[in-house]
């Protein structure tokens, strides 16, 4: 471990022992304690006991379900699913406007970030059907999960299940749409699985803009003399056209992802972790003309750790642990090349007075060929009454330049192999509200100064895009929420993300991904009970690009809530809004997706 962290350690355990000398002799606080949360913290916490900000989108209890994961994510203001496709085909998880490569998208913890592209960071492997709930940090990460974190992290939860069940849907639509769904959920004393697939398929809305999705899952926990051995093997298959895409060409791209993901408890206080990922990228630049340029990449990832806590008397814990990674690319187009690191952390938790938490760590990454990134944080938060608690957080993060931005070339794009590492330093402060267990509040403010951030840039129209540091960009934001819940489970929210970015960079460059950011993000959700068994759901989205006009997206969800046969609906798009989440390429219009789902 770097010698930068023994001054850091030896502050953390300077302060244990003074902590350690103080009573708890306050009452703790009468709040609500909501979902158990596992990002953003080094234990799983209730999410009233998160000093970050910390957003929980539930999946496996939404009512009514929701029909596919990009459903689920965009009922964050906060995080701006971009998409080039419906159905997640292909898009991009932004944080507070960071680009998508400054999101790192997890699995139950495990990086699925991908070495070749962030364009296929958010090719998750699993159905619907597996995912129990997205937990999105906003904010860095860099601490805690290592490179990538820049604007925060989306780690998608999937739970062994509870109990025994069978679920299947199938529906239809406009666009051709034809999807089919299960689960087989199985439940005893010492063991839990779950086996789902999904599979998704569209003609497209429009000219080579069909897609198929197939995922394939299995989930299970095993009660062992260590502790509960968790193991998830999942696939995913998406053909689909890409007219548009990456330029004025009417490309085609197969993605394809195999991961295999096991924790291992070693007693109470440590845990050993392995994962591997391989993922394969087919793109032909000309649909109808493959000869003319077509490129093929297969990526392996591998990631390790050993991660464990120490209890420092009744009101503090000292987390420390060691983690390795190897990326390795083959490519028609890159090359061959291969990336290890390894890294070390420690951070210092405590929970002192029952009123008061905070947290310190830091983290050294050391990269081969690349300077060592150090990234330390802390974030304190202080309950002023028991309705009340105020937060605050200050953070640096790092990101590697993906393989694509230092040696991709083709007939519009270059990379550059002289990139260096972006860096950021993330400062915010907020406030919860908890008015009981009907009304809930929070608000945010926050600043983001990155240096050397990566986006592609020309000077012209006719020019390529090539690879570039940016000098230094400053974002500086405020995000707003209240949910409140009122008779027969009547579920209101309203939320609300704006943002303000300040470049200091060359006067008349073009960027294609940094400046496509939501200035002003709004959503209005209401979910609840409709006379009789009926269930409905309703999203009001209201967004304005930097730069573009703004545009409103209202869908829609209905669903029989009884009985082993449940008919459902879905609308989207029913305000016929004629918009880009990425420049250039078009999203659908009006939508209606029905079918029905059986449940044993």
């Amino acid at each position: 471990m770097n010698r930068r962290l023994l001054p850091l350690a030896g502050l953390v355990l300077l302060g244990a022992a003074r902590i350690q000398a103080e009573e708890a002799r306050a009452e703790a606080p009468a709040v609500r304690k909501d979902a158990i949360v596992v990002t953003g913290t080094y234990d799983p916490a209730a999410l009233e006991e998160i000093d970050r900000s910390v957003r929980v989108l539930p999946a496996r209890r939404l009512n009514p379900p929701a029909f596919m994961l990009d459903d689920v994510l965009r009922m964050d203001s906060s995080l701006d699913l971009q998409q080039r496709a419906p159905g997640a085909v292909q898009s991009g998880a932004s944080i507070r406007g960071g680009t998508f490569g400054q999101t790192l998208v997890l699995l139950n913890g495990f990086r699925l970030n991908d070495v070749q592209s962030a364009n296929h960071n958010m090719d998750v492997p699993l159905p619907l059907d597996a995912v129990d709930q997205v937990e999105v940090l906003r904010g860095s990460g860099s601490t805690l999960y290592g490179s990538d974190a820049i604007a925060g992290a989306v780690n998608f939860i999937a739970r062994p299940p509870e109990a025994s069940e069978f679920r299947f849907r199938a529906a239809a639509g406009n666009f051709g749409i034809n999807q089919q769904r299960g689960s087989w959920s199985m439940a005893a004393r010492r063991w839990s699985g779950q086996l789902g697939f999904a599979r998704e398929f569209s003609s497209g809305f429009r000219e080579n803009r069909d897609f198929r999705n197939l995922s394939l899952s299995a989930v299970s926990r095993v009660r062992t003399a260590f502790g509960d051995s968790e193991l998830i093997l999942a696939h995913n298959d998406r053909p689909f056209g890409a007219d548009r895409f990456y330029g004025d060409f009417n490309s085609w791209e197969r993605t394809r992802t195999w991961f295999a993901g096991l924790r291992q408890p070693l007693g109470a206080k440590t845990e050993a972790a392995f994962a591997f990922r391989h993922h394969t990228d087919l793109f032909v630049l000309y649909r109808d003309r493959p000869e003319v340029f077509t490129n093929r990449h297969a990526v392996e990832s591998y990631q390790g750790s050993l991660r464990r806590r120490e209890t420092l008397g009744r009101n503090a814990r000292l987390h420390y642990g060691v983690e390795v990674y190897r990326d390795s690319i083959a490519s028609t187009n890159l090359g061959r090349h291969d990336r290890a690191r390894s890294a070390g952390y420690v951070a210092y938790d405590v929970r002192a007075w029952r009123r008061l938490s905070f947290t310190v760590g830091g983290r050294e990454e050391l990269h081969r060929n690349v300077r060592g990134e150090f990234s330390p944080s802390a974030s304190v938060g202080f309950w002023v009454w028991q309705r009340l608690k105020l937060r605050a957080s200050s953070s640096r993060a790092f990101r590697l330049p993906a393989f694509t931005d230092l040696y991709y070339h083709d007939p519009a794009n270059r990379g550059s192999p002289g990139l260096r590492p972006e860096t950021a330093w993330t400062h915010e402060a907020g406030l919860d509200w908890n008015a009981g267990s009907r009304i809930r509040g929070e608000a945010t403010v926050f600043q983001r100064r990155e240096r050397d951030g990566i986006d592609y840039t020309r000077a012209s129209p006719g020019d390529i895009w090539r690879a570039t540091n940016f000098r230094r960009l400053h974002f500086t934001g405020v995000e707003a929420g209240l949910e409140a819940m009122a008779r027969r489970e009547q579920r209101v929210e309203v939320r609300y993300t704006g943002l303000r970015g300040v470049q200091r960079a060359a006067a008349g460059v073009m960027s294609r991904y940094t400046f496509n950011y939501l200035i002003h993000g709004g959503l209005v959700t209401w979910q609840g009970g409709l006379p009789g068994p009926v269930l409905g759901r309703s999203r009001l989205g209201m967004y304005r690009r930097f730069g573009r006009d703004a545009y409103v997206v209202w869908d829609v969800w209905l669903a029989w809530g009884r009985g082993r046969v449940r008919p459902f609906a879905q609308f989207t798009n029913l305000t016929g809004s004629v918009y880009q989440e990425i420049l250039g390429v078009p999203m659908p219009g009006r939508g209606v997706v029905g079918g029905v789902e059986i449940v044993r």
